[in-house]
């Protein structure tokens, strides 16, 4: 579970009622999503105590929210060369364990025609702020970035990601609803969880798992600290009375994005390997990790299907949280091993290249200069072997460091 949030970072998210609302919310849900929430109704107590508005009005960073902007999403300002801005982004899981991907335009400043998981940048208008990002605290897993997720994937690919406020499960809404408050929200005319609110629903942040940090190296002329997500959508029940709903993904018309697809993690990597679709080396390496037990759709004598795709789930979310992570037996234990994979930071950084064939080879232990002196890490036991060009990374592998570095010394005798 995320840690709370001190009242001056949620401040510029709500008015000081709706604070209060979503401080009882968490205090009777402190911990579920709502694909588990008990069908209890959510008192949305009104808070009408003058004293306890004056108390808050007080505080810091209670001031009036600044003025509507044009949403982060589509509309950023331009930065200085090296400044982090904070981002977040999920690997949205299909009920057949299929992950999201959206094809970036090809004038995008970042990763142009790149397919990516849906996600962006923290809005001051839509989840408050801004984060110190000298503070130490601004590199964790927080609940604006759970915000910021939930909200740009809804931007960016009309999926929904909340459930209904009266607690009795995850919210389903017609398609023109959704473009509708889609399109307000990406003008900024309305603070997503005020619109969710005219909807009936609340954003489900509970049922995201941290899966691990990227922070881009100085080299870059754009520079993010981003956390990823796992979301998994409701599994299809093999009963015809609870039928799940599946979500079609949209592209946001253009703006970033010109496609929105689900295929199999395997199948989008190979399609990689093919020069089909890129993918940059944080996709790449999320979705080999995944791909490892989510696995693809079942053999055909297999009939308890929703079961299957079960099981390939709880697999996942075991490996997640197993400490010490070392993925190979036998392999050296480095430090980083003892880091969780929700609170693994990774800056990619050369190695070497190798004189076989001229690939890039990318280490994954270092967290990036802003948390160089703090006992954050990433993951030492697998490298992305890349070839870097014009037409974006090729060639791109996940292997085993110890693996790699013997076979270059070997190539050396």
């Amino acid at each position: 579970m995320p840690p709370r949030l001190p009242i001056r970072h949620i401040s510029s998210i709500y008015s000081i009622d709706s604070i209060l609302t979503l401080l009882f919310v968490q205090l009777r849900f402190p911990a579920r999503g709502c694909h588990s929430l008990p069908n209890i109704q959510i008192a949305t107590k009104t808070f009408a105590v003058r004293k306890t508005r004056q108390t808050l009005a007080r505080l810091p960073g209670m001031e009036k929210p600044p003025g509507q902007r044009r949403s982060a999403s589509s509309h950023t300002a331009k930065g200085v060369r090296g400044v982090l801005r904070p981002s977040a982004s999920i690997l949205i899981l299909s009920p057949t364990n299929q992950v999201l991907l959206l094809r970036r335009v090809q004038t995008s400043t970042s990763f142009a025609s790149a397919h990516v998981f849906p996600g962006g940048n923290l809005s001051s208008f839509h989840e408050g702020g801004p984060l110190n990002l000298e503070a130490p605290e601004a590199h964790q897993d927080n609940e604006l970035y759970r915000l910021a997720a939930v909200r740009e994937t809804f931007e960016e690919s009309g999926i929904v990601l909340a459930c209904q406020r009266d607690g009795s499960g995850p919210l389903h809404l017609p398609s023109s609803v959704i473009e509708a408050g889609r399109k307000e929200v990406q003008a900024s005319r309305i603070r997503f969880p005020d619109w969710l609110a005219t909807v009936g629903g609340i954003p489900d942040t509970a049922s995201l798992t941290p899966f691990t940090r990227w922070i881009t190296p100085l080299n870059m002329p754009k520079r993010f600290t981003t956390q990823m997500y796992l979301y998994p959508l409701p599994l299809s029940s093999p009963s015809p009375s609870h039928e799940s709903i599946m979500p079609t993904p949209t592209h946001d018309g253009g703006i970033e994005h010109t496609a929105a697809a689900f295929d199999d993690a395997r199948s989008w990597l190979a399609r990689a390997r093919a020069g089909e679709v890129i993918l940059f080396p944080p996709q790449y390496y999320l979705l080999h990790l995944v791909s490892e037990l989510l696995t693809g759709p079942p053999p055909t004598d297999v009939l308890d299907t929703t079961g299957y795709y079960q099981a390939q789930r709880d697999a996942l979310m075991a490996f997640l949280r197993t400490t010490p992570v070392v993925g190979r037996e036998g392999g050296k234990v480095h430090r980083t091993a003892g880091i969780p994979w929700a609170d693994k930071v990774m800056s990619p950084a050369v190695i070497f290249t190798r004189g076989a064939d001229g690939r890039v080879v990318l280490g994954l232990d270092k967290p990036g200069p802003e948390l160089e002196r703090s006992e954050r890490g990433g993951d030492w036991e697998r490298v992305v072997l890349v070839r870097f060009g014009k037409g974006g990374p090729r060639e791109m592998e996940v292997r085993w460091r110890e693996e790699v570095v013997r076979e270059e010394r070997e190539a050396k005798l």
